[in-house]
């Protein structure tokens, strides 16, 4: 049987070390912990003799471990799912660190399987399991550290992953019903320009042709048609040498990756902000998805023993919108010099006088994680019904649109006709 040597922490705070035999580190770990020893390293007794022929510590683990090549990290789906089966095997009093190595061993491979090797070997060796996520920004955030944190300095782990299964599944079922929203007129609009483009560069030309032909006198929006479809199809100019189909193409990408620059900078990530919140019709839409999930962050940090200070400043980084950080700064300010939090809220007018009374009604009966939650299960239902509004609204759009454009271009091209019809009438 192995031997490995131990360094420890009683649990009275005084450092101990010694060796014991186990059968491999997580039963060294077990072993140490049934003793009341916290584990800070536990390494296989001479290690570097034995490297060669076998047992390599966490530490060496985790250095000859490749990290995978991923684009993106760790998607959200991904983390929900591995965050909701760890909530259940620590509420079924599995051991943390099995229970890590079981989620990791599912894992096909990739940048989650990586991690949670990692993760695992990292509290194999005597850390907490929220230091070790820390270590990983990349696939658990500020906020997931911090209640993973909260959970093992108050023993109630199962209880916290249990909440945050629950905030991340809430705030993915949120962000699915927006986007899923968005994706019927996206569609609708990208083929309607495809569809057009396609009229300009083939059809469009060929009618000139018999325009020109008959030598047809062409009103003025035949004209415009005709400079526009030789602008497409790349002849409206001796010295044009991209066409426009190719700008239509690529304009999408060009004007996202202006808008990534935009966001980059500060004063434009402020001003587009705000912009967005008071654009109609999707303003509406955008400041109730805020609310619902500054408060079902908040709330859920402060259910989750997180002190209020630093729950305001975890929301604040993940409200994903400037105009709601700077308001939870000023709450941040007034709570830090004793004051309430619902009066500088209610001053930023960033949220509904609603939602502010609300929240000085938990404070005043302590109950204040409690009101944000129902403020943000609330707010779920209202972006339910905007979205189905949005929708609604969306589709006459599209339609009132789309027969715009086309009943343009075929107005344009029947005026010569007709013009054609009477002067064959005539001449015969």
């Amino acid at each position: 049987m192995p031997t490995f040597k131990y360094q420890a922490v009683t649990a009275d705070g005084k450092a101990t070390k010694g060796t014991l035999d186990a059968e491999n580190l997580d039963d060294a770990g077990a072993m140490l912990r049934a003793q009341g020893l916290f584990p800070q390293s536990v390494v296989p007794d001479k290690a570097r003799k034995r490297g060669k022929k076998g047992v390599p510590d966490a530490g060496a683990a985790e250095t000859k471990r490749k990290k995978p090549l991923a684009l993106g990290g760790v998607s959200q789906k991904k983390l929900t799912l591995f965050t909701r089966q760890l909530s259940t095997l620590q509420d079924a009093g599995l051991p943390l660190l099995r229970s890590v190595q079981i989620l990791e061993s599912q894992q096909r491979g990739g940048m989650m399987k990586y991690v949670l090797a990692s993760v695992a070997d990292d509290v194999a060796a005597g850390s907490t399991l929220a230091d070790s996520m820390a270590r990983h920004p990349g696939t658990f955030d500020r906020l997931y550290s911090k209640m993973i944190a909260a959970g093992e300095v108050g023993g109630v782990l199962d209880v916290i992953l249990q909440r945050l299964a629950v905030f991340m599944e809430k705030a993915q079922a949120l962000k699915r019903r927006v986007i899923g929203a968005m994706i019927y007129p996206v569609v609708v609009i990208i083929i309607a320009i495809l569809i057009v483009t396609g009229i300009m560069y083939f059809v469009i030309p060929k009618f000139i042709e018999i325009f020109n032909d008959f030598e047809v006198e062409l009103p003025a929006l035949t004209i415009f048609l005709t400079k526009a479809s030789a602008w497409v199809a790349g002849s409206s100019t001796p010295d044009q040498q991209i066409p426009g189909a190719a700008w239509i193409v690529i304009s999408p990408f060009l004007i996202f990756i202006l808008w990534k620059i935009i966001r980059k900078i500060e004063i434009g990530r402020k001003v587009t902000d705000r912009l967005l919140l008071i654009s109609p019709p999707v303003g509406g839409l955008l400041r109730k998805t805020a609310v619902a999930r500054f408060t079902r962050t908040l709330g859920t940090l402060i259910a989750a023993g997180v002190p209020i200070l630093e729950a305001i400043t975890i929301t604040k980084e993940t409200s994903g919108n400037s105009v709601f950080e700077d308001a939870l700064g000023k709450v941040h300010d007034s709570i830090r010099e004793g004051e309430s939090f619902a009066e500088p809220l209610r001053k930023s007018k960033v949220v509904d006088e609603l939602v502010v009374n609300m929240i000085e009604v938990g404070e005043e009966t302590g109950d204040l994680d409690v009101m944000l939650m129902k403020v943000a299960d609330n707010y779920d239902e209202e972006v339910d019904v905007a979205v189905q509004g949005l929708t609604r609204l969306i589709e006459p759009l599209l339609v009132v649109f789309l027969g715009g454009v086309i009943g343009t271009i075929v107005l344009a091209l029947f005026l010569p006709l007709v013009k054609m019809i009477e002067s064959v009438s005539s001449g015969g």
